[in-house]
């Protein structure tokens, strides 16, 4: 097998792109003396595991690389290919040896020039104190000279490039420190301050690599409520806004205001507990539950249409999702056969199933700052009841807390970005392998382990997207999951703000060309 040509062929998902909706073209070169904007975020907060700006520190780096701070290796294009951003280039030497060239001409922040030396620093604290990072990586290895990388992996890592691409690959200066949360980047904007689940204060980097930066100071402000950043972003609080209400999209459907809208594969889903303690150990309760819940009447209706009903784990489109795997589809009735067979009966009358003296009580775990997650459990509670299936919403910032103790939860109902590196395995190996970060519904597959093993080394496009396929599909099978929907990914700014552009990663929020005219 030619190695070396195989860099550039690592599985990558191509999603449907929608249109973007006014983006403007910034007077490239032109002072910006004294612009500034302050932009409105429902999602940067510690219950989306965001408390700071830390790449290293779980999943902060979404931050870092949003709000234009740190950038990785590599980045994505609209259809989610890897391209070159602080490497230039990049060889697969043999299954096990990487050699990437960095660009020259780059320095962090904190004045530091980006060379190997300071690259290595940064990925070996990196998969020292991030579990996730150093699961995926599988680094055993790396050799800095001058401009040029020589990483050895443990395994065969095909998607080594892909995973460099996600943000807790930001690459910065760790010998800057991480004081207060806050790192030395190589980005446009520069990090001055920053109180958790409050604001973020940026200003910009006058000696940014890829030209001056177009605005003089950057807010980020913390609002969890949708319709509070709504009434900000009216009151001219707030320039620009993501994670609104979609309740408030009429207000902002006009000549003052622009919309950049895009397909994504943000997923919103729930986790079924196998815990022997919880009802959802029981593949019957799991499977009427998949089968009760109404997908497109949530997309329809609470999400006003801005998204689309999921059939599995990544969205039509890609290689690996959509319409190639198989799932139950809304069926009450069927779901009520499914509970009388597995003796889930409702002996009572009151409304409510039981079996052995045990009722027919869910409870269901979710976060309200993303405000598709609350809409969801509402739909999910009224569903259920009609085939006697009773749902205790618990729906808290505390989350990341409840749901370490398996006797406190049923369901877990999140967001999550199902392929953000552009690759398959991310997903398999943040929730559902046996050993996955996030696999905190203790779910079990020796099938799905295996495919796992045989994925993580597999160099070949068509083959990966084959494994995926059977990977989702097991998963599907034993209902240990149940996506719900895909979300159309939209920021609303004023007509002034230019280049506040949606991206189907969900990671460019901030760049250079972002400017206030």
């Amino acid at each position: 097998m030619k190695w070396k040509k195989l860099a550039a062929q690592v599985l990558s998902a191509t999603f449907c792109v929608g249109a973007l909706a006014g983006c403007g073209g910034g007077q490239t070169g032109k002072s910006a003396t004294g612009k500034t904007l302050t932009i409105g975020d429902t999602s940067f907060n510690s219950s989306n595991e965001e408390p700071d700006i830390n790449p290293h520190n779980t999943y902060a780096g979404w931050a870092c690389i949003r709000y234009g701070i740190g950038e990785t290796l590599v980045k994505y294009s609209d259809n989610m290919e890897i391209q070159p951003w602080l490497a230039t280039k990049w060889e697969n030497v043999d299954p096990l040896t990487w050699k990437i060239t960095l660009r020259d001409d780059v320095k962090f922040s904190s004045g530091r020039v980006m060379d190997g030396a300071a690259v290595k620093e940064c990925l070996e604290h990196l998969i020292e104190n991030n579990k996730r990072a150093r699961q995926d990586l599988k680094i055993a290895s790396i050799e800095a000279d001058g401009q040029e990388l020589i990483i050895r992996t443990e395994e065969p890592k095909p998607a080594l490039l892909n995973y460099l691409g996600d943000p807790y690959g930001c690459i910065i200066d760790v010998e800057a420190g991480f004081e207060n949360g806050i790192v030395a980047g190589t980005g446009p904007y520069i990090a001055t301050d920053m109180k958790t689940d409050d604001h973020l204060t940026l200003k910009k980097n006058e000696n940014y690599w890829g030209g001056t930066p177009k605005l003089e100071k950057i807010t980020i402000r913390t609002i969890t409520d949708g319709n509070t950043l709504a009434n900000a972003l009216q009151s001219g609080e707030v320039q620009a806004a993501y994670g609104m209400a979609y309740e408030s999209y009429p207000l902002f459907q006009n000549d003052k205001y622009t919309i950049s809208q895009i397909s994504t594969s943000r997923c919103f889903f729930g986790k079924m507990n196998f815990d022997p303690d919880s009802v959802c150990a029981d593949p019957a309760v799991r499977k009427a539950i998949s089968m009760g819940i109404d997908k497109e009447n949530f997309v329809a209706k609470l999400l006003e249409g801005n998204g689309f009903a999921a059939n599995g784990v990544f969205p039509a489109g890609s290689a690996f999702g959509g319409d190639k795997v198989t799932t139950e589809k809304f069926d009450p009735e069927g779901a009520k056969k499914v509970l009388d067979q597995a003796g889930w009966i409702d002996a009572d009358g009151d409304g409510v199933r039981e079996k052995n003296g045990k009722k027919l009580i869910v409870k269901w775990l979710t976060y309200p700052s993303r405000q598709e997650l609350p809409l969801l459990a509402e739909s999910a509670q009224s569903t259920l009841k009609d085939i006697g299936i009773e749902v205790d919403i618990n729906n808290t910032a505390d989350n990341n807390q409840v749901v370490k103790d398996p006797k406190k939860w049923d369901v877990y109902a999140m967001a999550n970005v199902q392929a953000p590196t552009g690759d398959p395995e991310y997903w398999f190996t943040v929730f559902a392998a046996g050993n996955a970060t996030k696999n905190q519904g203790r779910y079990q597959s020796a099938k799905l382990d295996a495919l796992e093993a045989q994925l993580s080394q597999e160099f070949d496009p068509a083959k990966r997207a084959a494994l995926a396929l059977q990977m989702q599909q097991t998963v599907l099978d034993d209902h240990a999951f149940v996506f719900c929907s895909f979300l159309k990914m939209s920021m609303i700014s004023k007509a002034n703000v230019k280049n506040y552009t949606s991206h189907a990663c969900d990671y460019y929020q901030v760049t250079a060309d972002l400017d206030v005219q």
